[in-house]
């Protein structure tokens, strides 16, 4: 960068504007910006004549007179008829922006088993990007307005379709509500329920901390509810809304047996009581058809809450909610107030609904997960180590709870073992609602390492869990 100076007899200024090349009026106005901010113009200060400036910089007189009206627009300059120019008094000397602290560059684990990631690199580019090219196409110019706050009719319509075949959701596009992402949808729901007198819900235990912190700073109150092989205690539910995962308990990985799900609704019926459905993996079940949606048996009971997080990429932000009629206009008003969602990616998505390829890229992920579990099992089986390990839930999902035995090593013992090795997984700890004494285990997603990483990250995980 070249240096280049100015001395005004007129204000017995001897300035030092930086720029490179031959200087037009933006490159100007910058140089004069910097020297006000680090304060070799003064608050109060004139600066040379417009003419003056011209002369002595070897520039055009115009160009300097754009600069300074440029300058007075912002604030920088203040210009009073018949008198000179001058640095505007509100700026003092030195002002600038302090830089904000260092923020660590977020840690990515050479060995990723967390929980609730699907395998990103399995993600369908080329028929979203095919679907993408159609949308562009055909897409009407009133498409790009700001749009229906509930998503746009097209997704809606797919996702109606594509809910009642896979998931036997009983539901129509005026009552679905397309979301940021199922933080999203949870936060609109606790809002509209709040707004309603609802002043706590349930959760299972264990469940995801994140979520009921999003319910609590909402006006909630929440309360644990234990949750065994056959799903979560309907007798112990106390509040008038309670978040369930039927078809696959996160992260405990049991389905809510049938005589539940009955028992789940007609309490609810009775009680007046709102179900909230996460079904956040229900299309991926392994070793049988995917069990229905808890929703289908009671539409005006239990919102249905799904996402695009699992099955696609949870960078999409695309979560929907199936709700009763009389849950529609209350959140569909939460939501007006709120982010309205991508919309490309929302069209993108339903057109890969309609066209078939969004069930071909679950039918191919459900095989590799499948394929995945099933060599994570005979690791497990093989390991030499004496304490036991008991591996919970149903054979569905992206991820496997293991449990600990009493007299082997601790959660924390196994953690500080994985974060040596570079393997990233999570302990059960930290998800129980009620404090106490809870059986210890290790939460492992097997779905986001890459195809070719997979071995070798397994080969990792066990070396960690076999010590």
């Amino acid at each position: 960068m070249t240096r280049d100076r100015s001395s005004s007899p007129e204000s017995g200024l001897d300035l030092h504007l930086d720029w490179s090349g031959r200087p037009d009026s933006g490159a100007l106005a910058e140089a004069l910006r910097a020297a006000i901010r680090d304060g070799r113009l003064a608050a109060g200060s004139r600066v040379p004549s417009t003419r003056a400036l011209a002369h002595d910089l070897g520039i055009a007189r115009g160009t300097v007179t754009r600069a300074y009206v440029q300058l007075g627009t912002e604030g920088f300059l203040l210009s009073r008829q018949g008198a000179p120019t001058t640095v505007a008094d509100r700026l003092r000397s030195g002002e600038r922006p302090e830089p904000a602290a260092p923020r660590p560059a977020p840690r990515t684990p050479r060995w990723d088993f967390r929980p609730g990631r699907p395998n990103l690199s399995a993600f369908p580019r080329k028929d979203w990007l095919a679907a993408s090219r159609r949308i562009l196409r055909t897409m009407p110019a009133d498409d790009l307005d700001y749009g229906d706050p509930q998503g746009p009719l097209a997704l809606r319509e797919a996702l109606t379709e594509y809910l009642r075949r896979a998931r036997a959701v009983h539901t129509s596009p005026d009552r679905l509500i397309v979301c940021n992402g199922y933080s999203e949808a949870l936060s609109l729901i606790s809002r509209a329920l709040h707004a309603r007198g609802v002043t706590s819900v349930d959760f299972e235990d264990p469940s995801l901390p994140h979520f009921r912190t999003i319910a609590e700073d909402n006006g909630m109150s929440v309360h644990g509810v234990p949750v065994d092989d056959g799903g979560i205690d309907v007798s112990a539910l106390r509040s008038p809304a309670a978040v369930v995962t039927p078809a696959h308990q996160f992260p405990l990985g049991v389905t809510m047996r049938a005589q539940r799900r009955t028992a789940l609704i007609r309490a609810a019926k009775a009680d007046g009581r709102i179900i909230v459905e996460d079904d956040y993996d229900g299309e991926f079940r392994f070793d049988r058809r995917p069990v229905g949606s808890l929703q289908g048996m009671a539409p005006d009971t239990v919102i249905y809450a799904g996402t695009a997080s699992k099955t696609l990429a949870p960078a999409l932000r695309i979560a929907w909610l199936a709700l009763p009629a009389r849950l529609v206009e209350p959140v569909r008003e939460m939501k007006t107030h709120g982010r309205y969602g991508p919309l490309f990616d929302q069209l993108a998505l339903g057109e890969l609904l309609r066209s078939g390829a969004y069930d071909q890229h679950v039918r191919r992920s459900r095989a590799a997960y499948r394929a995945r579990r099933e060599q994570l099992l005979e690791g497990l089986d093989g390991l030499r180590t004496r304490h036991r390990r008991y591996p919970a839930g149903i054979s569905a999902g992206l991820h496997l709870t293991l449990r600990l035995a009493p007299d082997g090593p601790s959660e924390q013992e196994i953690m500080a073992r994985a974060r040596s090795r570079g393997v990233e997984l999570e302990a059960l700890g930290p998800w129980w609602v009620r404090r106490g004494e809870h059986p210890p285990g290790v939460v492992i997603g097997y779905a986001a390492p890459a195809e070719h990483a997979f071995r070798p990250a397994l080969e990792a995980l066990l070396d960690t869990l076999d010590p």
